[in-house]
């Protein structure tokens, strides 16, 4: 049995849990999110707390992984509808900059033309201050990933540090040349 797998989730108030079978889903105030469970694995709920167990009579050693690996899912699931996910991301270096456009963000990031980026479905991009951006969304992989996109359109270089990076990223700068 997996460590992180017998831990309870917290169920908090206005989140709503349906387990029908060997699908979960979980509703609160920013939406819905569904998950379809393993063969072998059970969620029950129990005083506003959901406990995984695993079927302890099947001998494949991965199902003490995917026991962890279910209940971190449910707990991001509920985490998610509950509060929602964030990612910050800072824009750095001269003339770099980002300017809101409805949904859509444009970016000036050095290039010869500005790139327009759409997030996808469910996640939006806010655009705090000229160069500081803000994922969020309910699913926290998707925010991970929609950052990351975003991220890839100028990451951050070794010798100045300019770019898009996290918030709380430190890039190692190089030594530039020497002259003789």
């Amino acid at each position: 049995m997996s460590r992180v797998g017998k831990k309870p989730i917290a169920v908090p108030k206005g989140v709503t849990v349906d387990i029908s079978n060997n699908k979960i889903s979980v509703k609160g105030p920013l939406g819905e999110e569904k998950l379809s469970l393993l063969e072998g694995i059970q969620v029950k709920l129990e005083n506003d707390a959901l406990k995984i167990i695993a079927d302890e009579k099947s001998e494949n050693e991965k199902m003490a992984a995917y026991h962890g690996l279910i209940r971190s899912l449910i707990s991001n699931m509920v985490t998610g509808v509950s509060n929602g996910f964030t990612k910050d991301l800072e824009i750095i270096g001269v003339g770099y900059r980002a300017t809101q456009q409805s949904k859509n963000v444009q970016l000036q990031l050095g290039y010869s033309h500005p790139i327009i980026f759409s997030p996808p479905e469910g996640i939006s991009v806010e655009v705090l201050e000229p160069t500081k951006l803000r994922v969020k969304g309910k699913n926290k992989q998707e925010v991970g990933q929609v950052a990351a996109n975003i991220r890839e359109l100028r990451p951050p270089e070794p010798y100045k540090g300019k770019g898009i990076r996290y918030k709380d990223e430190v890039v190692r700068k190089k030594a530039g040349k020497t002259g003789k």
